[in-house]
């Protein structure tokens, strides 16, 4: 096989994404500018100013010159993974490059989904609501419905929202009348994003392994809309060897990334304890 690192880093970066959930494409956002190429490396940001509405009478018209604020992302996360194929077995097993290179990508993918996860603590302090203990179905709704509420007074656009919870959680959400899983979308589910497992209170809801666990059996879930978020990254380098002691050949990759909540008022958790 020949080997084309652009090629199999763009394949890699594809991999990747399928089975990501708190960076996936609901929950963050790429509007940024500039190229990355190593860790370290700096995105920007706009962010647009606001534009004032006026009563018309009449007069002349008023026109603001409005100033753009612009926000820094720094690229400062870097995770790599390195195997070696043997000859053997690659006769044996068809392309294991190719496979193993994809699992590698859903590895890489659990530690990016924690690193997004963490991000919870920056959301604005009135958008933290109060622990509840969730142990029916009806509490599991009802404190979907307390975060919504809570996004509707900070003027959080209806649509595109989501909200991540456990397993667990999913689970009661099951028993509760309220709650429309996959199965009854009407596209049966095909068109449900990674982790998306179904709707609920305005939500699309995304399970995850990776929400937090704040302390004991307490949970950050968190709700929002992908204006919240800007994620960037990118696998920068993908390369293979021939060893030179043995028949084999090793292939490493390295993926970097970097994230930012830009809209901590875009964002409620909710503490959910778990009986």
């Amino acid at each position: 096989m020949v080997f084309k690192p652009e090629i199999w880093a763009a394949q890699a970066l594809v991999s990747l994404r399928k089975s990501l959930v708190y960076a996936g494409p609901q929950v963050v956002n790429h509007d940024y500018e500039g190229e990355i190429k190593k860790v370290g490396d700096t995105v920007h940001i706009k962010m647009l100013g606001d534009v004032t509405v006026r009563p018309y009478t009449g007069a002349d018209i008023t026109y603001d010159d409005i100033a753009d604020a612009e926000m820094n992302l720094k690229v400062d996360q870097a995770d790599y993974f390195g195997f070696e194929v043997d000859d053997v077995d690659k006769a044996q097993a068809g392309d294991e490059m190719a496979k193993r290179t994809d699992a590698a990508s859903w590895k890489m993918a659990e530690k990016v989904d924690s690193y997004v996860a963490g991000l919870y603590t920056q959301v604005q302090s009135a958008n933290v609501l109060s622990t509840v203990n969730v142990t029916t179905g009806d509490i599991a709704y009802n404190s979907l419905v307390d975060l919504k509420v809570r996004l509707d007074e900070c003027n959080v656009q209806t649509t595109g929202r989501y909200v991540i919870v456990p397993s667990w959680y999913h689970g009661l959400l099951l028993k509760s009348p309220n709650f429309i899983n996959a199965e009854k979308a009407a596209d049966n589910g095909q068109a449900l994003r990674n982790g998306q497992v179904g709707r609920a209170a305005g939500f699309d809801i995304l399970m995850s392994n990776a929400v937090p666990i704040i302390t004991g059996n307490d949970y950050a879930v968190m709700a929002g809309v992908s204006d919240a978020i800007s994620f960037a990254d990118q696998v920068n380098q993908m390369e293979t060897m021939r060893l030179p002691n043995k028949f084999a050949t090793v292939v490493r990759g390295l993926h970097v990334y970097g994230a930012k909540v830009i809209r901590p008022d875009a964002l409620a958790v909710l503490t959910a304890s778990r009986d």
